[in-house]
């Protein structure tokens, strides 16, 4: 039996899908989980729902977002490997599910957004993921 092929991001069910087992993997892994559980106590009931706002809004430009991620990051004990293994696992993720053109922008849009968060955080030296 051969597996179907992926489909694109295209729904909001797509993004909590994609969001959802993306933070699976985060809770797994050694380096981020104690960034996201231990230092930042994150409230995942309460953080997952505006992730798919997030999300939403910078694939498909719901508007649903309402807030500033940065300054939430700023006070975290996060560098540069961090940053790395978030997009590691980021881009894993979108494999893992969907193959498109919008897929493969979560992936960009993502690696932006770790760049810029760096830079802000003076973490800069060249980006993680070139284009």
């Amino acid at each position: 039996m051969t597996k179907a092929p992926f489909h694109d991001l295209t729904t909001q069910d797509d993004i909590k899908a994609l969001v959802d087992t993306f933070y699976q993997h985060v809770n797994q892994d050694e380096l981020l989980a104690p960034i996201f559980n231990d230092i930042a106590q994150v409230d995942w009931e309460h953080h997952l729902p505006k992730m798919y706002d997030f999300w939403g809004s910078v694939l498909f430009g719901s508007m649903a977002y309402k807030g500033q991620p940065f300054p939430k990051h700023l006070a975290l004990p996060i560098e540069r490997a961090h940053f790395t293994r978030w997009i590691a696992l980021f881009t894993q993720t979108v494999d893992e599910l969907f193959a498109g053109p919008t897929a493969d922008d979560a992936k960009a849009k993502a690696a932006s957004i770790a760049n810029i968060f760096q830079m802000k955080m003076g973490l800069w030296a060249t980006p993680l993921v070139k284009r």
